[in-house]
């Protein structure tokens, strides 16, 4: 294994901000500061670069050193999801994985494809009052905007920042099974509980996931940021 790690990025830490772990799967995640990214970063770590500004390398390599991690403690080999045509990483036969980073916090997870069928994991920084209000028509559905009539300005904005998260796991679980993309008003979040919540799909995705169907899903917030997860069980 690699055994160089870059400046840019924390050590890896094996803390799940989530409430409940799943069955065989490893978190790993790290900080990053694009500040701090060496131009052999890359090279050193044995990761093919990625093009684009220091963010989007930092990020990048970030989440492919958690990635290979996450997959060494899962299958016992090390190594790194490649990028597929349409962009999404390439997890090895046996497994399923999700990778997101945000906030300059990045974070991969995988587990054995014989007990999950696909991961969909997403991190986002929790969005002000005033950005929420701003952003609220694009991600949520009129019944979810109904529901938010009762709440206050800031636990609307945790809601919709929820509700965003969400959706972008619920997309990287539901887009390797069905091949098909769809958008925040495609789905819509029934219920919130403490650390757990419920979707469903507004449109048919393909013969197996139509419209109506329901996904459960969790999440976790911590350091101004929050996690969620959709997990769809082998």
């Amino acid at each position: 294994m690699n055994a160089y790690h870059p400046a840019c990025c924390s050590p890896l830490d094996t803390h799940n901000p989530l409430p409940n772990v799943l069955a065989g799967a490893q978190l790993i995640s790290t900080r990053f500061d694009p500040a701090l990214l060496a131009e052999d970063d890359f090279a050193r770590c044995g990761i093919a670069p990625v093009r684009g500004v220091a963010k989007r390398q930092a990020e990048y390599l970030a989440g492919r050193l958690c990635a290979r991690e996450a997959l060494r403690r899962v299958t016992g080999q090390a190594s790194v999801p490649a990028v597929g045509e349409d962009r999404a990483p390439q997890w090895p036969r046996g497994v399923v994985g999700s990778i997101t980073h945000g906030d300059n916090w990045a974070a991969a997870l995988v587990a054995p494809e014989d007990r999950w069928r696909a991961l969909g994991m997403d991190v986002e920084r929790l969005l002000p009052a005033e950005r929420a209000q701003r952003l609220q028509g694009e991600i949520l559905t009129p019944a979810e905007l109904l529901r938010l009539q009762d709440l206050d300005e800031n636990a609307r904005a945790l809601r919709i920042s929820l509700t965003f998260s969400v959706k972008e796991s619920l997309f990287k679980a539901l887009y390797p099974l069905t091949l098909t993309r769809f958008y925040f008003h495609d789905a819509e979040l029934l219920d919130v509980d403490d650390d757990s919540v419920r979707l469903r799909l507004l449109i048919d995705l393909n013969a197996h996931w139509r419209s109506g169907a329901e996904l459960d899903g969790q999440f976790g917030l911590f350091d101004g940021k929050v996690l969620s997860l959709v997990a769809v069980a082998a």
